[in-house]
This record gives C-alpha cells, sequence and structure tokens, in this order.
C-alpha cells in the first residue's frame, strides 16, 4: 500500500509512472523526494504543480547534504527558485558552503532569486547572438549550430526561462532565412561545399536582377506561398497540392472567416458537406450491401466509451438493414431509435464507429429533405475523395479516426487521400475547448463568441488582429506533431509589426484634462497637417484642427512632479506634437473637491526657445468615442489545468479584463471610419472600430499596446 501511495504521489509531482516506479527503487532517493513533497504542501497548503514536483525532483536526486533539504524546499515551494538554472546554482552554492549559518543575502544573489528577465530582453539578446554569427548562418542556413545562438543568449541572461530562448532563437531564425527548403533537410556535409560555392558567386551587396537592385524582403507567408510543396494526387507526381480546410479543426468558425484569414491565397472553391448529401446517402446503402454496415438500435449512452460489447445487431442481414436503413430515410425512427454503423475498429479501441444518425431538425442550407445526417467519421474522408483532396490536414486528436477515414475509402473501392495530423497550438492565458467557451459565454464572463478576450477567428478579427499577422504568427512558430503552448506576447508581436506598416497614425486622449491656450497666435483654429506614418511621408497626410483649447491626458501634467517625470509641470514646458508649439504651464484651474478641472498655459514657436524634455499628444474640436481596453481573460497561465487553478478554470477569471472609457476624445480625421479600419493612436497603442460603432459615437477596441508589458511573461 505504501508503495501504490509513494507511486501515485510521484506521478502528482509530473514523473511518469516509469520514472516513478524506477525511483521507488532507490529507497534513499524516494524517501527524500517524499520528505521535499511533503514539506512542500505544508508550505503550499495545496496541492503541488507539476513545475514545482519536478524541481523538488531534481532537489531530491541532487542535494548531498540533507541538512539543506528543508532550506531549499522553501525556496522552491515559494517560487523564489523557480527555474533549472537556479535550481543547479544553489545546489552549488549549499555544496560550496557547508558551514552554517547559510547567508541569505549571497545565496539568493548567486541563485538569482528576485532577478526578472523581460522578453524584450531575450529578443534583444537573441538578436545579437544572430548578428555575430549572421554571415555564417546565411551560408549554412538550417544546418548551423542553433544551440550556439542558444547557449551565448543564455550567457547573457543567465536566470532566463531556456524554453523562451529556444522560441525567440527559432522566431529569429525563420524571420532570417525563411522556411526550410529540400537542401535545408540534406546531411550537412553534403551540401556544405554547395553552399559555400554559391556565397562565393554572391556578394555581400544586394543581387542585381535584370538591371535593377532587388532590396525588397518577402513576408513570411509570402516566403511560405513561394515554397509550394510538392504534393500529388491520384496517379500522378509531382502536382500542386489541393488541401483540406475542415471547419471541424476550428473554434466556432464559419467559412466567412476562414476566407478572413486566408487573405492572399485563392481557394479553388469553398465545399460544404451538404452538398453531396444524395451521394453518402447512395454510398450508405452500398456499404451495407457489401456487409459492411449495419442499422443497429442501441441507446447513445451504451455506444459511450471505449471498448465497448459488440452491438446485437452486428450480424443482421444485409437485407433486413437496407429495408431498415430507408425506413430511417423515411422518418419512421425516433431520434436516438436508429443508427447506422460501419463494421470496424479504431485505434482507440472504438468499435463500429456511427455513420448515420435520426435528427429531426431543418439543416441550414437543404430545409426538412433529410431527416437522417451523416457523422464526422463518415463524412470526412468521403467528402475529400470526391473533391480529390491530396492531403487532408487535421490536428492530432483526429489520428484516432485515421483507420476510419482509410477503412471507408477502401471499402467502398473510391480514392484515398492522405491524413496529416499535427500538434494543436495552444496559447496560455486562455481556453479553446469549445464547450469550456460555450461556458464562459453561457455564465456571462464573455459577451459571445466573438468577445475581443476570447481567441476565436471571430474575436481575433473584432479585436483587430489582421490575418497577415495570424499567420505569420503560425509560420514562424511552425507546424509540428508535438502539441505547442506559445506565449501571448508572441502573436501579440506578430500583430504590431503589420500594424506598424498599415495602421495610419491618428491622436486621441483616454482621460482628458482641458487646456486653454491664453496667448493663442491666431484669430481661428489652425489646420495641422499630421502624416499618416511618420517614419514614410510618401504615405500622405491627415489634416487636424489646432484651437485655443486642447485636451491632453491627465497623466500627461503633475502639479507636483516625482524625480524623472519629463512631461508638462511647474516650470517644465512640453511640446505639441504636429504643431510645432510649446506651452508652459500658468495657471492651475481646480474645482470645489481640489481635483484639477483646466490648465492655463502660454505658447510659443517650439524653434524660439529650449527644446522641451517632451512632446505630447493632443486633440482639440474632437470626437467623443468609447474605447474599451482589453487584458488578459485569465490570471494563470494554464487556467485549466487543475494543479495550478484547483477550483476551475472559471474561478480563474481576470475581473479586470475589460476596462471601458465612454468618454474618449480622439481627432476628427477617423470620422469616417467603419467597422475594422485601425489605427494607431500616437502613444497609446493600436485600436480597431467595433462593429458596435454607429453614427454619432465610434467605439474602439486596443488590439494590442505600443510595446510588450515587461511584466507579462
Amino acid at each position: 500500500m505504501a508503495a501504490l501511495d509513494s507511486l501515485s504521489l510521484f506521478t502528482s509531482l509530473g514523473l511518469s509512472e516509469q520514472k516513478a516506479r524506477e525511483t521507488l527503487k532507490n529507497s534513499a532517493l524516494s524517501a527524500q523526494l517524499r520528505e521535499a513533497a511533503t514539506q512542500a504542501q505544508q508550505t503550499l497548503g495545496s496541492t503541488i504543480d507539476k513545475a514545482t514536483g519536478i524541481l523538488l525532483y531534481g532537489l531530491a536526486s541532487r542535494l548531498r547534504d540533507t541538512r539543506r533539504l528543508s532550506f531549499l524546499v522553501s525556496y522552491i515551494a515559494s517560487k523564489k527558485i523557480h527555474t533549472e538554472p537556479q535550481l543547479s546554482a544553489a545546489l552549488e552554492y549549499v555544496r560550496s558552503h557547508p558551514l552554517d549559518p547559510i547567508d541569505t543575502v549571497d545565496f539568493e544573489r548567486e541563485c538569482g532569486v528576485g532577478v526578472i528577465v523581460t522578453p524584450e530582453q531575450i529578443e534583444e539578446a537573441v538578436e545579437a547572438a544572430i548578428n555575430r554569427h549572421r554571415p555564417q548562418l546565411l551560408v549554412e542556413r538550417y544546418h548551423f549550430n542553433m544551440g550556439l545562438l542558444m547557449g551565448e543568449a543564455r550567457a547573457v541572461l543567465k536566470w532566463a526561462d531556456g524554453k523562451m530562448i529556444k522560441n525567440e532563437v527559432d522566431m529569429q531564425v525563420l524571420h532570417l532565412l525563411g522556411p526550410k527548403l529540400e537542401a535545408d533537410l540534406e546531411k550537412k556535409f553534403k551540401v556544405a561545399k554547395a553552399r559555400l560555392e554559391e556565397t562565393d558567386r554572391r556578394t555581400a551587396k544586394d543581387v542585381v536582377e535584370n538591371g535593377e537592385t532587388a532590396d525588397q524582403t518577402l513576408s513570411l507567408m509570402e516566403q511560405l506561398r513561394g515554397e509550394a510543396l510538392k504534393f500529388h494526387k491520384p496517379g500522378t507526381y509531382p502536382v500542386p497540392a489541393r488541401t483540406q480546410w475542415n471547419p471541424a479543426y476550428w473554434t466556432c468558425q464559419s467559412h466567412q472567416f476562414q476566407l478572413w484569414l486566408c487573405q492572399g491565397y485563392t481557394p479553388y472553391k469553398v465545399t460544404y458537406a451538404s452538398d453531396y448529401f444524395d451521394q453518402l446517402y447512395a454510398w450508405a446503402v452500398e456499404l451495407i450491401r457489401r456487409g459492411l454496415a449495419y442499422v443497429c438500435h442501441q441507446r447513445g449512452e451504451e455506444l459511450k466509451g471505449h471498448n465497448t460489447l459488440p452491438s446485437p445487431w452486428r450480424d443482421r442481414p444485409m437485407e433486413e438493414s437496407l429495408l431498415l436503413f430507408e425506413a430511417m430515410r423515411k422518418g419512421k425512427f425516433s431520434e436516438g431509435e436508429a443508427t447506422l454503423r460501419m463494421k470496424l475498429v479504431m485505434e482507440d479501441g472504438k468499435m463500429d464507429p456511427v455513420a448515420y444518425r435520426v435528427k429531426y431538425t431543418p439543416h441550414h442550407r437543404t430545409g426538412d429533405k433529410w431527416c437522417i445526417y451523416p457523422t464526422y467519421d463518415y463524412t470526412h474522408c468521403l467528402c475529400d475523395s470526391i473533391e480529390h483532396i491530396t492531403h487532408s490536414l487535421c490536428t492530432k486528436e483526429f489520428q484516432a479516426r485515421r483507420s476510419s477515414y482509410f477503412w471507408l475509402c477502401n471499402a467502398l473501392d473510391v480514392y484515398c487521400p492522405v491524413q496529416w495530423e499535427y500538434g494543436r497550438l495552444n496559447l496560455h492565458y486562455a481556453v479553446v475547448s469549445k464547450r469550456k467557451i460555450l461556458q464562459l459565454v453561457a455564465t456571462g464572463a464573455v459577451r459571445d463568441w466573438d468577445d475581443p478576450r476570447l481567441f476565436t477567428l471571430t474575436a481575433l478579427r473584432r479585436r483587430g488582429f489582421p490575418p497577415e499577422a495570424i499567420n505569420n504568427f503560425c509560420a514562424r512558430v511552425g507546424v509540428t506533431v508535438a502539441q505547442t503552448t506559445m506565449e501571448p506576447h508572441l502573436l501579440e508581436a506578430c500583430v504590431r509589426d503589420v500594424l506598424n506598416d498599415t495602421a495610419p497614425r491618428a491622436m486621441a486622449v483616454l482621460e482628458s484634462l482641458r487646456v486653454i491656450i491664453t496667448n493663442f497666435p491666431a484669430a481661428k483654429s489652425l489646420d495641422i497637417q499630421v502624416p499618416n506614418f511618420p517614419a514614410d511621408e510618401t504615405k500622405g497626410f491627415h489634416q487636424v484642427p489646432f484651437a485655443p483649447i486642447v485636451f491632453i491626458e491627465r497623466t500627461d501634467f503633475k502639479e507636483e512632479p516625482e524625480p524623472g517625470f519629463k512631461r508638462l509641470a511647474w516650470g517644465q514646458p512640453v511640446g505639441l506634437r504636429h504643431t510645432g508649439y510649446v506651452i508652459e504651464l500658468q495657471h492651475v484651474v481646480k474645482g470645489p473637491s481640489g481635483c484639477v478641472e483646466s490648465l492655463e498655459v502660454t505658447c510659443r514657436r517650439a524653434d524660439a526657445g529650449e527644446k522641451p524634455k517632451a512632446f505630447i499628444h493632443w486633440v482639440s474640436q474632437p470626437l467623443m468615442c468609447e474605447v474599451r481596453l482589453y487584458e488578459r481573460l485569465f490570471q494563470h497561465k494554464n487556467p485549466e489545468d487543475p494543479t495550478e487553478v484547483p477550483g476551475g478554470f472559471l474561478s480563474d477569471l481576470n475581473l479586470a479584463s475589460l476596462h471601458v472609457v465612454d468618454a474618449a476624445l480622439v481627432d476628427c480625421s477617423v470620422a469616417l471610419a467603419k467597422p475594422f479600419d485601425k489605427f494607431q493612436f500616437e502613444r497609446l497603442g493600436y485600436f480597431s472600430v467595433d462593429p458596435d460603432s454607429h453614427q454619432g459615437k465610434l467605439v474602439f477596441n486596443r488590439t494590442v499596446t505600443l510595446k510588450e508589458d515587461p511584466g507579462k511573461v
């Protein structure tokens, strides 16, 4: 019994069952790990998450001085030591400092306790490493030793998370080199000589083609399109691929949003399974005639689970099943009273999957023509076969259905495509399960499937994520069989890259403070020309009024500024962006409660005196609008992990995930904006027009901030 209890304890810490059994064979290690887990549970007062459990195992298996067990466990349980490099440093410290007492200040300094490494620091370190090896990288491409880049970044950022460094290396290398070519998949010694010869033929300068300098770089998705994979179709090798994008693989998405995501691609045809209902029914009849399907009367609850007993109707005569299937089509059975099942056993042990069910619900395309409908297991492969799909791409959970996919095509002697599975791409601080999103909607935690705090395609579109950014993110992450979970800030970085080049600038003020310019230089308002893209004025300008009354952000003024504050204060003028003017504080107007209501300032030309320390944005004669500011929907990285969130994902909601500014002000250049138009509000972030907008009041969703919050890791 004790061994079973220990086995359960060790697996709960994150060890595989095999590793846990091996640990049990070592009595000393087992005793030390049990003691470490017991002490950690006492410190935490709750269950131990797997990341902490793995560190406890590393501690128990490597610690020689057992006197230090409690000391080190306390640091691990309190998350002061939370990475493998920190644990290694801690073990080395106690080994080299055997005498009591331990100097905790020195210990914590040597072990990186409290050190925060931001994503920006990781990005800069990786970029510096890549720049040092750029010529060799361009020659060797993916045959280059990427471990060298990770090692150099780790040397600069000793306490950085290794996975984050690897992800950043992968993304930056992909951005530099593009996707892998066939030559990148060859062994290194075969390609090195050829690549060096190719490099000798090129200079370090831009390549000249057709008399012009080829200095433009392609986007990631353009590179992927340019490297068309040479798939096959029946009987021919090779030809361009015809792949299927099945809505079943996307969370609550319609063809409308798939086509939105596929901007830059032209689908051969948009089809629906209902286009083939007649053919699918005819094939079901043929399947019965071949003795490979039968009508069954087992209820749904009897079919659930694996290793279920064979149906008592499995050997029903073919003629009887034909008559009963026809009766199903004519509506002579109630829902759940009869199904058509195929005679096969799937990889996961599920026996005889259902092909047709009775359903008295009008179809959104075929109306009430049918009262029996084919299942996914039956429809998927046959629709692919009809459309001559070469490769059907789906996520890993559909691997268990691969046998039915191949079996059914072969059973009917029709063309059989290839099914390829890949790992699901997940994001931290999110749930993607349709069932769980339904719960969020039902409980009012989010408005609907397109709530911008979710990660459905409809939600990302509403928040303002450009499809190019989503495609670039997926291209950078790559496609693997393993399930991948990424940090949201990596997706947001791709969004910023696209919007920086595509979202025209405007000025908006969220929490406004009225400013009166007492010596305004004109009798009426001035027209100010503002570049749509300050870095490239060839992309045009828009005009905004500049009047004696302007509005600035309340946070851009301090009556009693703290050290380092560079914006408007007594004796500290600021410039107004794009105007060429500097304002200086003369009088602060306060209300009865002592709150600042307005400021009186004077202005001068920016070139008529000392340059101010800062230039701030402003609006004059503005439009009133609503602005919705979004944060993460959940508080923990893995809201579905019971070890991290014991109360379930609904208990982990971030109550501050939405903040609505009802009376924000925006310059009049956006007056004609339409839903989904995107702008950069200077100094604030990127924003998209929400469909809730109506005449007289625009509504904006903040898509992303201008820079990643260093606190988000």
